[in-house]
């Protein structure tokens, strides 16, 4: 489950709706083959193909890895949500058909994404609770039965809370270790409270098909005239000194320039969306691309990056910590530039400085090798002994990829060490892993009042929920539209209950999965 725009994830199979004459919304355009749309008269496009009978499920034609499938969500007959699910179950068996030797950059199983299916045109906008609960449990069965991975992507706040809130009072299809449970229950709370930070490293976007470091400089040896045996040399140097020969050969202007384009915008993972959908309002990453931004912004969190916006009261910042492919002269690639981060750079230090003093930060994706991580670790842990701190104190959780009791001992002082699988585990299998982590995580941070107050959801509510609810209607209805900070403050309250999220509510149809919106949660802070 993940707030996301389905038009860049990364997926290999997306379902998208549509209706008896191939309509579809404007927004899914850029998933279908130009060669294939034809402008619709009445707004969106329609797709050039045919039925062929009374089937639901139509496989657009294409050449690339990602197969776009049509969906019929338009239920003309009055035939309610048991239609609906059906279509899902019949599509779902149709993508299992196609046969898919290798899940896009490495996955251990192929992806499937689809929006909630009939929430737009198809006229379920009003039973989005009920079709919920019907139709998890389809998705749940499906991945289990064709061993591939499912991704329901919700964009509207209310429908995650709402979606998150049946997963909870259900089996949500989890199947993690039991002490990976406890410690996804863990952060949960801890993210839920406001005391969680977040830092992302190079393994996270590696799974959105960008280079690790040591790829990075294969890239760019690739490009240089460096001979046969310098190039091999290179593997034989530290990767700052690696970088730093490379940086001479190419000259700063052609590596920036290769950086900038390498790393600019571009479809994003399961993992950006599921870290940017946390209730998290710090985050820092030594990586270059806007990978996590994008998929914050796709659900309407606007993130300001560091040092290159302004940090905005109240809303989440990301700290680039090795700068940004958006500003390829900030980029922190040769071992002079790591040397500069304890000068002219320490100001960026400082803030992770502050953050593992003051919050439990989550790492994921980095190996923990970084020497600019090692040197801050060592920096606070200096200073908590210094006053005297107590010795056991772990000022964050490292989410590996597999068991390395070595590396584990060696940070057990500054961080608690959770490995997805044992040294033996595939990476793919591990990584995946983590994913259905983070995703557990997310499901238990989410608030439970988000879609309190959105029509669609009353289904959901119990007694005690249900007065509430409609005591804050009563509320929300006598306060007038006003322009002044109270009267804004109250009404950000109010939306972010759900007041006014829902087509329900009378504000027409949406096209499923593609509404825009901004996020105005806000995250209580707390010392960690």
């Amino acid at each position: 489950m993940v707030g996301a725009d389905l038009t860049r994830l990364s997926c290999d199979d997306v379902l998208v709706p549509t209706d008896r004459s191939l309509r579809v919304a404007s927004s899914w355009c850029s998933l279908l083959p130009d060669d294939v749309l034809i402008e619709s008269p009445d707004g969106g496009a329609c797709v050039g193909l045919s039925w062929t009978g009374d089937e639901r499920v139509l496989a657009v034609p294409g050449d690339g890895p990602r197969r776009v499938w049509l969906v019929d969500t338009v239920d003309d007959g009055a035939r309610g949500l048991p239609w609906l699910i059906a279509g899902a179950r019949e599509a779902l068996a149709a993508v299992a058909r196609r046969d898919v030797p290798e899940p896009a950059h490495g996955r251990a199983r192929r992806l499937v994404g689809l929006p909630a299916l009939g929430t737009g045109w198809g006229g379920a906008a009003g039973e989005r609770g009920a079709l919920l609960q019907q139709l998890l449990p389809v998705l749940r069965e499906a991945a289990g039965e064709h061993g591939f991975d499912v991704a329901l992507v919700l964009r509207e706040p209310s429908d995650l809370a709402a979606a998150q809130r049946v997963r909870r009072g259900a089996d949500g299809g989890w199947q993690l270790p039991a002490h990976l449970v406890a410690v996804a229950e863990q952060l949960g709370e801890k993210a839920r409270r406001g005391q969680l930070a977040v830092f992302i490293g190079a393994g996270i976007s590696a799974a959105a098909g960008l280079p690790t470091w040591e790829q990075l400089l294969d890239e760019l040896a690739g490009r240089s005239d460096l001979d046969d045996e310098l190039r091999a040399g290179l593997a034989k140097l530290p990767p700052q000194d690696s970088a730093a020969l490379l940086a001479r050969e190419l000259g700063r202007e052609q590596l920036e320039a290769y950086v900038k384009e390498r790393f600019g915008p571009a479809s994003y993972a399961l993992a950006h969306p599921l870290i940017a959908d946390l209730p998290v309002q710090e985050f820092v990453t030594t990586n270059y691309d806007p990978l996590v931004e994008l998929a914050a912004a796709d659900i309407g969190r606007r993130v300001q990056v560091l040092p290159f916006e302004e940090a905005t009261p109240g809303a989440p910042w990301l700290l680039k910590l090795h700068g940004d492919a958006a500003h390829p002269e900030s980029v922190v690639l040769t071992r002079e530039e790591y040397l500069q981060l304890g000068d002219s750079r320490a100001a960026l230090a400082g803030v992770l400085h502050s953050l593992l003093l003051t919050r439990h930060v989550l790492f994921v994706g980095t190996s923990m090798l970084d020497d600019d991580l090692i040197r801050i670790a060592h920096q606070v842990r200096n200073a908590l002994r210094m006053h005297g701190s107590s010795s056991g104190r772990r000022n964050g959780t490292v989410l590996a990829l597999r068991e390395d009791p070595a590396r584990a001992r060696l940070w057990e002082q500054d961080v608690q060490t959770v490995a997805m699988g044992d040294a033996g585990m595939p990476p793919a299998e591990a990584a995946r892993r983590l994913e259905v982590l983070l995703d557990l995580v997310g499901c238990l941070a989410t608030p439970p009042t988000g879609y309190l107050l959105d029509p669609a959801y009353r289904g959901l509510l119990n007694d005690e929920e249900r007065a509430l609810s409609a005591a804050l209607r009563r509320m929300a209805d006598a306060v007038p539209e006003v322009s002044s900070a109270a009267g804004q403050e109250v009404a950000a309250l109010l939306r972010r209950l759900g007041h006014r999220s829902s087509a329900a509510a009378g504000e027409g149809p949406r096209s499923d999965g593609t509404t825009d919106h901004t996020d105005e949660r806000v995250q209580e802070q707390r010392p960690g």
